[in-house]
């Protein structure tokens, strides 16, 4: 996650402003105002150290934090990775709000399903190759990504390839 621990959530925030620090402090404080927006918990730990969250508030400043530069693009790795599935619920609700608001995200996400409900182009890569690519709603009806993925048949047990 990459976050400055001894330094508060205020202060990591800021930081990820710093690449737009010609915008003025009102700019500042109306992209703070959104990040709350979205994770109504940073704003109630706005002093608190980085290093002293939970793994899920630490993801959610990080989010938090890259959102501050207005990017055009968010890249997303294993967001939910090692988060308790209500942490991952409310994470990625935000996420889908970025998204409706039109924010492009690539995101790599080892939960297919939540990755899937959020996307709307899939890829499915094996041993670092690309092997499918296609809509999000193509990909959840695939009778072999649903196998794979979703436990109708073990992982590791895929079509032309020996079992692992």
């Amino acid at each position: 996650r990459q976050l400055f621990g001894p330094m508060t959530v205020e202060e990591n925030l800021e930081l990820g402003a710093y690449s737009r620090r010609g915008k003025g402090c009102s700019a500042v404080s109306e992209r703070l105002a959104r990040v709350f927006a979205l994770f109504p918990r940073l704003a109630e730990r706005l002093g608190q150290q980085a290093g002293t969250l939970s793994g899920g508030e630490q993801q959610m400043l990080a989010v938090g934090r890259a959102l501050m530069a207005e990017p055009r693009l968010l890249l997303l790795d294993e967001p939910s990775m090692g988060l308790a599935p209500l942490v991952v619920r409310d994470i990625f609700t935000s996420l889908r709000r970025l998204n409706e608001e039109g924010l492009t995200m690539v995101l790599v996400e080892q939960d297919a399903r939540i990755a899937l409900s959020l996307a709307h182009r899939g890829l499915v890569m094996e041993r670092g190759r690309i092997v499918l690519e296609d809509t999000a709603e193509a990909l959840l009806d695939n009778p072999e990504v649903r196998a794979i993925y979703f436990g109708r048949r073990s992982a590791g047990y895929r079509r032309g390839m020996e079992k692992t």
